[in-house]
């Protein structure tokens, strides 16, 4: 056995410390000065914006970028930016934001609703909410391709006449929700569906598809629309409220980091809502890493020629 003086076994342990003091733990800090940390909800979408958000500055810049991810909601994102847990969140959207963070009422036009949250971000808690990607992650009743085809519907209002002999199926917060729920949606359009099945949101692409159910409340941006080779209705009457996403900085980082502004303007009108989905297609799907789905879409779109 070895044996040691008391000093011999402090000095051990002091320069443990010193060794421990200069990690960097997950979640506890020590980032270096120039790293930008980037927040991210748990979704394979705000996920993948992210890492072209870290690919970008990266690339452009001599910073660092580091993902904070599977944050739980826009609350969680809102408060870890409003902290300086985060500098900049990946994707916010519009149609939460404004009865979540602001508490304010769901406005139907986009223009407005973005005017609202660009100037109330910016009194309330100093930060830049930037024009949207060009996605729309919008709620949207959705059908079979054949079953577009057979009824001739191509809006929520062609399915009127046929409203009472259809299920839907819904995610179950939906269904009683305040607002933009289905008592709301039954009211607008004039009709109510012969059922209405609670479900988890994860479920309704494959019970359409199947024929349990015949039309689903769905997300534009699911990847899973194309690989299910689903049909969504237009909401004619603009019943729910837009959800444009965009990035949101804190405007401490943007002054400490300018170059980051402009790679997160150069962003906006970008990502279409048919990209947004294949890029979900992608990662959901075909279970690809968001950052190779990130790092693919960059490159398709020259965003590192010239560099």
């Amino acid at each position: 056995m070895f044996k040691f003086k008391g000093k011999t076994i402090l000095g051990i342990l002091a320069a443990m410390l010193l060794v421990l003091s200069g990690c960097s733990l997950p979640g506890l800090g020590g980032s270096s000065e120039n790293t930008i940390k980037i927040g991210a909800l748990g979704t394979s979408e705000s996920t993948t914006v992210a890492y072209i958000i870290k690919q970008m500055i990266e690339h452009d810049t001599d910073y660092k970028a580091e993902i904070v991810g599977n944050m739980g909601s826009s609350i969680v994102q809102h408060q870890a930016l409003t902290q300086g847990e985060v500098d900049i969140t990946s994707t916010r959207y519009t149609g939460t934001d404004l009865p979540g963070t602001l508490q304010m009422d769901p406005v139907t036009d986009p223009k407005k609703a973005l005017s609202i949250v660009q100037r109330e971000f910016q009194k309330r808690f100093d930060e830049t909410w930037f024009d949207p990607y060009g996605f729309a992650n919008s709620y949207a009743f959705t059908v079979t391709k054949d079953l577009a085809k057979k009824e001739n519907l191509h809006k929520v209002s062609d399915v009127k006449s046929l409203a009472p002999d259809l299920r839907l199926g819904v995610d179950n917060a939906w269904l009683n929700r305040e607002g933009d729920g289905y008592k709301a949606f039954t009211k607008k359009y004039g009709f109510e569906f012969g059922k209405a099945y609670p479900m988890q949101i994860g479920l309704v692409y494959k019970a359409v598809k199947s024929g349990n159910m015949d039309v689903v409340l769905a997300y534009t941006t699911d990847g899973r629309i194309k690989s299910f080779d689903l049909v969504t209705l237009e909401d004619d009457k603009h019943f729910f409220p837009p959800y444009d996403a965009s990035p949101v900085a804190s405007n401490d980082v943007l002054k400490k980091f300018p170059e980051v502004k402009s790679i997160l303007q150069k962003l906006a009108g970008t990502i279409s809502n048919d990209k947004m989905r294949q890029m979900n297609y992608e990662a959901d799907v075909k279970m690809k890493e968001p950052a190779v789905v990130a790092k693919e879409f960059l490159k398709k779109n020259n965003y590192f020629e010239g560099k």
